[in-house]
């Protein structure tokens, strides 16, 4: 069975009994930190030691309607990608053996 995602408020639980802060403020944080990301992922956005928020263009290219078959154009647009650290990568991840 697999472990459940953090919700939130579990999240903001965490950081405040380990900060040593109420949830409530806990929780701002958590608000205040995403709104942050937001207004700055168009020129890139850093968590330390998680990764990094960045606006990727996307080339145009041919596609394909599944139901129909039919070969449609996908137009080129901009993207917000997430790019994990290594350092968040190794934590995660076992190192490979070589």
């Amino acid at each position: 069975m697999a472990a459940k995602t953090l919700t939130k408020a579990q999240i903001a639980a965490t950081l405040a009994e380990k900060v040593g802060i109420t949830k409530k403020q806990s929780a701002l944080y958590l608000q205040e930190l995403a709104a942050l990301a937001y207004k700055n992922a168009k020129n890139g956005f850093t968590l330390p030691g998680i990764g990094k928020l960045v606006l990727v263009n996307r080339k145009a290219r041919t596609g394909r309607n599944p139901q129909t078959g039919e070969t449609i154009r996908i137009p080129a647009k901009k993207v917000v990608k997430f790019r994990i650290s290594k350092a968040c990568k190794d934590a995660i991840l076992p190192p490979k053996k070589k």
